[in-house]
Parts: structure tokens; sequence; C-alpha cells
């Protein structure tokens, strides 16, 4: 890769993983990076559609993401996270993304590219559903998006992505969008980023009917953040990030903080 920073960085939500599902970056042929990440999110509010509760929530979570370059412009992207919520803990739902770059266009002093992405994610354990301390809900997710990302020569970025989220079993549709922007060059890396995510219906929390199906959750949320990478070599590296989950619906408000790994193999 021209910029040594490992390529996805990710924070966990109460129902998966936001700061979009991809991003506007991918590997050389028959290269892979490696990310093992660990974070932290405390929560001390929960929001409905019109209530703000005051119900607190610590959650840890671990999760390995590998990234391959079948070729210089399509990409396989795996994500296993493992999360503990108070009492509740095991694997959640495993992804597998296909990242395709169909455009990449030489402007005066940068470039522009589109791609999409199509994958599933689905439930890697029998993880229980029916409190506030769930780790997920137990869907199996079709995703499917659409990126356009600016790169300029002097290594500053800008991305934004958006798609459909079409949900299994009783699980709400959505419709998720980020906007992310940086700077990636060969010392550091940094980036700013707006994520957001509609559901389609569902019903709410402590609403009607009762009692309730917790599949039948729709989750919004609003949450901004950032993450700074640094290599340590050209084939390892570390990150911190921090985000904050600003409202929603059926969610938990609060910060999340976030370390990791980075490591990079040589094929060649």
């Amino acid at each position: 890769m021209k910029y040594l920073f490992g390529i996805a960085v990710f924070f966990f939500h109460a129902f998966g993983l936001a700061q979009g599902k991809v991003d506007g970056f991918y590997q050389n042929q028959q290269t892979a990076s490696m990310v093992l990440g660990l974070g932290f999110e405390d929560s001390k509010k929960y929001i409905t559609d019109d209530t703000t509760l005051d119900l607190e929530r610590s959650t840890y979570y671990t999760a390995l993401f590998v990234a391959y370059g079948v070729t210089d412009d399509f990409d396989v992207n795996l994500t296993i996270p493992y999360i503990i919520s108070n009492n509740e803990n095991d694997f959640q739902d495993v992804s597998l993304l296909l990242k395709y770059r169909f455009l990449n266009t030489d402007l005066v002093q940068g470039s522009f590219q589109m791609g999409g992405a199509a994958g599933f994610s689905t439930p890697l354990s029998n993880y229980r559903i029916g409190g506030l301390n769930d780790i997920g809900q137990q869907a199996t997710v079709i995703e499917s998006r659409l990126l356009f990302h600016y790169m300029h020569d002097m290594g500053w970025f800008a991305t934004t992505q958006s798609g459909f989220s079409f949900k299994l079993e009783e699980v709400p549709n959505s419709i998720p969008f980020t906007i992310k922007l940086g700077r990636a060059t060969a010392n550091w890396y940094y980036d700013f980023y707006y994520d957001y995510q509609h559901a389609l219906g569902g019903i709410d929390y402590r609403g009607t009917p009762a009692p309730q199906n917790f599949r039948e959750f729709g989750v919004d949320f609003h949450k901004i953040g950032g993450t700074l990478y640094k290599p340590f070599s050209n084939t390892f590296g570390g990150y911190v990030s921090v985000a904050y989950t600003l409202g929603g619906r059926n969610t938990f408000l609060g910060a999340s903080y976030g370390i990791g790994l980075s490591y990079q193999p040589h094929f060649k």
C-alpha cells in the first residue's frame, strides 16, 4: 500500500459494528492486513423514540479484522467480534464483505474513486436476547454499500458511504450513512467521522405490545468519533480511538474507547 496504516479500525455499537462496514482504501494484490482491537463502551443513558432513561451499561469487546487483496481493486473483509456486556458474553456476529473499486479517476492533485461492497453477517453463537445487556439481535443481515472516496496527493481524504441492510427474521431493515475525513501518510493516519443508522419501522423499548420481542426493536443512532494510527514498521502498527453516541432510538448514549494492533504480512 502507498500509505502505511491499518485499513480498518472499528467500534462496537449496541447492535453491531459502527463507523461504516467498509472503508475507502484497498489492499494491493495478494496482500493482507489483520487488526486486533480491544474496546470499552461506557453508557449512562438509554434513549427510546421519545424518552431518555437513566440506565447504565458497561460493554467490553475484542474483535479480529482481516482484509485480503484478491486484486488491486477487489478486497475480501472478515470481522469476528467477542462481546462482554455485564453478565452476557459470547461471540457476536461474524461479517464477510466483498469490496470492489470500479472507478479510479486521476485529478489534478489527487484521485476520485467509486466502489461497492456486498456481503452478510450472521450470529456466531446462540447468545441470549431479551434484556438491555443483549450483545445483538440474532439476525442474519445482507449488506450492500456504495462508496465515494477522494484522495489528495498530500494524504488528505474524504469518504462517504451508504446502502441498505436487509435483515432476516424479525429485525427491521436499516439504512446506514457514514462520512469520514482524515489524512493518511507514511508516518501517521488520523480520521474524524459521523456515523448514522435509520431503522425502517420496528418497536420501541417499553412500548407495546408486551411482552416485547427484542428482535423487533428499531435501532437508530447518531455517532461521532475519531482514530489515530501510528505505524511502528512496515509490518506492525497501533491505534487509539474514541467515539460518542449522541442520540438515536433504542440505543445507549455515551462514550466508547478503543486500542489495537495491526499486522501486515508480506507474501511476496
